[in-house]
Parts: structure tokens; C-alpha cells; sequence
């Protein structure tokens, strides 16, 4: 169905563009009302071209729905752009202007950060590959969050920190387990993926322990380690919120019976990112609205069940952003 021709070969299908993305009278496309022959002039082909305007807009929606969906249960939300889908220090810098906070994923995605002028505090470094150098830059720049999924990485994040005298602000990063309604190969939180740790019993070899409690129990015993909390990403190009919610359920509960099982507080819960973009006409991306009341329903009956205080939220939109 996706394949089909369309009936006007040359149509703009909106959900597709950005939202300033136009034809003049003419026929001619034209991005923020510059027509792209004049684009072509100025720099020449082929050319990349973002609409500011559009990313602005789009930052913003996720930022008002998520705040508004989550107010009164944990004061509004962190919302991550996820460097990943395109970053430079341009979109770096509207990051920082519309309010969200940045996800990096490596050592150049920090040395841009650092260049739009974003506070460490503001910052997340994520990836499963990260180099000493990489730990080291975070701890320089005193990064709100190194997110680890693995047991090997939580440990040399320690070791480093504990070299420098410094305390490491650590995020896990869980696999729940959740098949989100997307293509198998950009599914993450599956049991046999290996972003992440395990939250199946059995899953270290140690009978009834998953690699997730164990990452858990290793965090709170580091005394260079603050564990902020847990993490997951289930997948992308994600249009149901139904695996969204199900990962929010499964790390509530894991979240509230490792408080209470090893005496810690986890102030904080990332639900990841993956929302659908249109790719093609019969794609139907979700409002960000829509998806910040499915989720926040589901944390708020859920941590009351729990009989817990909601952890602050955060979430990571990226491609739906750019």
C-alpha cells in the first residue's frame, strides 16, 4: 500500500515535510518561503536543508504536552532531544532555547554541547561503547547523566570516578521485555537485544537475580556512583502507545520493589523515545499530546497501586523532532 503511486506525482504530502515546506504559485518548492532555486545559488547542490522554525514548533509540542500531561504527578517532564537523529551546534543551541535538555552518544556529540554553550547539568551521555576518554570528558563537564547498560560499563564508570574523586550520575538502562508494534530490527527492549540489562530472572546465571538487580545492588554499593534511576527505549518508529505503556508499567514496579528491597531512592524514570514519523502517505504518526496522556495515565494509576511517588519522568524524541 505504501508503494502505490500517488495520484499527483508531484502533491506535498504534509505529514511528510516540515511544516513551513511549501509550492508557490509556480510549482516551486520552497522551505520557510525561500524557493529552493534560490538555496541552490547561494550553496550549491546537494544541500541539507533545515527549517528552524520546524524544529522549534515540534521541540516545543513535545515540551507543552509532556509538562501538562505530567503536572500534577511529578511536576512536568525532562524531555531529551536525542542527539543521534542530527545534531550540530545550531540545533544544539535551539535545544537549549525551547527548554529541552540534550542526549549525546558520544565524545563529538559533547564537544558540540559544549560549543552551543549547554550546561552539563543538562546533558546525558548515552552509548553502549563508550571509551575512558568518553567518561572522563562527562565527568569534566559535570554531564547530569552517563546512562549504562551493561554491568562491565557500571563498573568502570565507577572505577574512573572513584580515580578522580568525583561521584558519576548513573542511569540503567533496562530491556523490559516489550515488543513495540515496530520492524524487528529497530526493536530494542527485546530479552535477546543487547542494548541494556535484563530484567529476566535468571538472566546473570544467579538463580532468581536479573542482571538488572544485580546493576542495581552494584550501583547503591559504589560510593562514586549516584544512582539517578532506570531507563529504557523499546524501539522506533513506534505509532501505538501500548508498548510505551507497558514498559512504564514493568520499570514502575521494578523501580518500587528495588526501593524498597535495598533501601535506595531512584528520583528519576526514563520511558526513551522511538515516536513515529510519516515516512510515507499511509504513515500516522500520533500526536505528541495523545502520547504524553496515554503515558501519563498509565504512571499515574500505576504509582498510585504501587502506593509510591512518581520518579521524575524524562523522555527521548528525536527523530520526531528533526
Amino acid at each position: 500500500e505504501w508503494l502505490a503511486v500517488p495520484a499527483d506525482l508531484n502533491a506535498l504530502h504534509e505529514p511528510m515535510w516540515a511544516q513551513d515546506v511549501r509550492k508557490d504559485d509556480a510549482g516551486e518548492l520552497a522551505i520557510d518561503g525561500i524557493p529552493v532555486s534560490e538555496l541552490k545559488a547561494q550553496f550549491g547542490t546537494p544541500l541539507f536543508v533545515m527549517s528552524e522554525s520546524d524544529f522549534r514548533a515540534r521541540a516545543r509540542s513535545f515540551k507543552d504536552a509532556f509538562d501538562a500531561a505530567f503536572a500534577d504527578i511529578c511536576g512536568g517532564v525532562d524531555v531529551y532531544y536525542a542527539g543521534k537523529s542530527f545534531l550540530c551546534t545550531a540545533v544544539a543551541a535551539w535545544v537549549a532555547d525551547e527548554g529541552l535538555r540534550l542526549d549525546t552518544c558520544s565524545g563529538g556529540e559533547l564537544a558540540v554541547a559544549a560549543r552551543a554553550g549547554i550546561r552539563g547539568e543538562n546533558l546525558g551521555l548515552h552509548g553502549n561503547n563508550k571509551s575512558d576518554a568518553e567518561i572522563n570528558r562527562a565527568l569534566d563537564m559535570e554531564l547530569g547523566r552517563i546512562v549504562v547498560d551493561s554491568l562491565d560499563e557500571l563498573e568502570r564508570v565507577a572505577k574512573i570516578a572513584s580515580g578522580r574523586g568525583a561521584l558519576a550520575k548513573v542511569m540503567l538502562r533496562l530491556t523490559p521485555g516489550v515488543h513495540a508494534h515496530t520492524h524487528e530490527f529497530i526493536a530494542t527492549a527485546h530479552e535477546d537485544q543487547k542494548f541494556g540489562l535484563s530484567m529476566a530472572e535468571d538472566s546473570t546465571g544467579q538463580a532468581g537475580l536479573s542482571a538488572a538487580e544485580e546493576a542495581v545492588a552494584a550501583a547503591a554499593s559504589y560510593p562514586s556512583i549516584e544512582l539517578l534511576g532506570l531507563h529504557c527505549h523499546i524501539g522506533s518508529q513506534i505509532f501505538e502507545p501500548d508498548g510505551f505503556e507497558l514498559a512504564a508499567q514493568k520499570l514502575l514496579r521494578f523501580h518500587a520493589a528495588m526501593q524498597e528491597k535495598y533501601s535506595i531512592v531512584m528520583a528519576e524514570l526514563d520511558l526513551g523515545g522511538g515516536y513515529g514519523i510519516a515516512y510515507t502517505p499511509v504513515d500516522t504518526p500520533r500526536p505528541a499530546a495523545e502520547i504524553a496522556q496515554a503515558m501519563a495515565a498509565v504512571v499515574r494509576s500505576t504509582c498510585s497501586e504501587l502506593g509510591i511517588t512518581a520518579p521524575r519522568i524524562s523522555i527521548e524524541p528525536g527523530r520526531a523532532i528533526v
